[in-house]
């Protein structure tokens, strides 16, 4: 079998939805799993929703959904007949739910986390409703899944954890490959084990794909994006970037964790673990070769450079760290008991100087921290980036880097364990 995902852009409207479906076609013969995100802009639109919601604000709640079902009634206009009549039941089941949900939170006073993921996991269901209609009338064997009953995971709504073992004996158990069959299912949602419904986090949908191909042991894994596979930086802003041919899995896992917004990071390590390749392409250019994704690549050196920037950094200055032993487990333990993910990290004999992307208590961690010693703070930093096999075997990459940044001040260095990542901190400002 093959997996098929498609961001937001690549289901956008009816002809976009077509576009899709002729992309497909020509493999189904080998069996297929599409799996789609929500149209462009839905989702945005639904946390617009749960904002109004919150706020008990009825008019805009009202209005909100009566711009989604028009948007989404829109794209019926090209079905007929019994196409057309399965979509739309199928979207008017969806529309009844969430109106029975907003309804149920303001008579209550209270939008709930379980109720928010409810909502907020719909524009899917809505996409794959369309599709499904457009497949059938396409003449296509199409099945419309629930991955609620698929995707298990735990209640950490708004960015549940998948539950593996679960999710894959009843993935491999129902979604048995048959030639000339498509199953179309929905990315970024999945439910509890009793089967509350939880989303997977942003950009879960390609993590949905990648759960869904390895648990039936995919040939490949597709992402259909807007943009010509993975490129060398962000196109927006260096015209001249580049798609790159083929990555090694770590290498675009580095990329996607420190900005590239292709893929997301999780998409690749249900990949990694059964050998399974990953081709990101263009869903408006899929002439275009893309990108594979796959255990080895030829190439060493420098391959691509990402920024991400929402970054705070923070050094903690202590003559206790002199010559001592369980400092770093104190200072840890710590960020810990905040739920504060540290991204990278530089030590010397008497401070330490760490990343962090976001903190609900930020004044609360450096008051822990001080326990420990002198604390600075600097928020609106960035990271940037330089992704590729063997840098550190190269002798001149350092001072070429230095020589490109121009005097731009650098505040931390750092590279990682895998040997294919170096990342500068820099001034937010500077980043661009």
């Amino acid at each position: 079998m093959v997996v098929f995902k498609f961001g937001g852009t690549s289901v956008q409207d009816t002809e976009a939805m077509k576009q899709v479906l002729e992309i497909i076609t020509p493999h189904r013969e080998t069996g297929l799993i599409l799996v789609s995100s929500a149209m462009a802009g839905v989702t945005n639109t639904l946390i617009e929703l749960i904002h109004a919601v919150k706020a008990e604000d009825r008019a805009t709640a009202e209005t909100l959904l009566n711009a989604l079902e028009e948007r989404h009634t829109r794209v019926l206009d090209a079905l007929t007949a019994k196409a057309r009549d399965i979509a739309s039941d199928a979207l008017k089941a969806v529309f009844r739910d969430m109106r029975t949900l907003v309804k149920g939170s303001f008579l209550l006073g209270d939008c709930s986390p379980r109720v928010s993921d409810a909502l907020l996991g719909s524009g899917e269901l809505l996409s794959t409703a369309l599709l499904h209609g457009l497949a059938l009338q396409a003449g296509l064997s199409s099945h419309l899944m629930d991955a609620r009953k698929l995707l298990v995971t735990d209640d950490r709504f708004g960015e549940a954890g998948v539950l593996w073992p679960e999710t894959q004996a009843k993935v491999s158990a129902v979604l048995t490959p048959e030639p000339g069959i498509v199953y179309i299912l929905q990315g970024f949602i999945g439910a509890t084990v009793h089967g509350v419904a939880t989303t997977l986090g942003r950009g879960g949908s390609d993590y949905s794909a990648s759960l869904f191909g390895a648990a039936v042991q995919a040939q490949r894994i597709e992402i259909w994006t807007d943009v010509n596979g993975i490129m060398t930086t962000d196109p927006r802003k260096v015209p001249t970037a580049r798609s790159i041919p083929v990555m090694t899995y770590a290498e675009a896992a580095e990329l996607a964790f420190f900005g590239a917004k292709v893929v997301h990071p999780a998409t690749i390590q249900p990949a990694v673990e059964r050998g399974i390749p990953v081709l990101v392409k263009n869903t408006k250019n899929p002439s275009h070769p893309g990108t594979i994704v796959q255990a080895e690549a030829p190439l060493s050196g420098v391959r691509a450079i990402a920024g991400r920037q929402g970054v705070t950094l923070i050094t903690v200055t202590s003559g206790r760290m002199l010559m001592a032993y369980g400092f770093l487990k104190k200072l840890f333990s710590i960020f810990d008991a905040f739920e504060t993910s540290v991204d990278l990290v530089a030590t010397s004999e008497v401070s330490v100087s760490m990343t962090i992307n976001s903190c609900q208590d930020l004044d609360g961690l450096r008051q822990a921290l001080e326990s420990l010693g002198t604390v600075r703070i600097q928020p609106d930093m960035a990271i940037l980036s330089l992704v590729g096999k063997d840098l550190w075997k190269d002798g001149k990459f350092l001072v070429e880097t230095f020589a490109a940044l121009q005097g731009i001040p650098v505040h931390l260095v750092s590279m990682g364990a895998s040997e294919i990542n170096v990342s500068l901190v820099l001034k937010a400002g500077d980043l661009d």
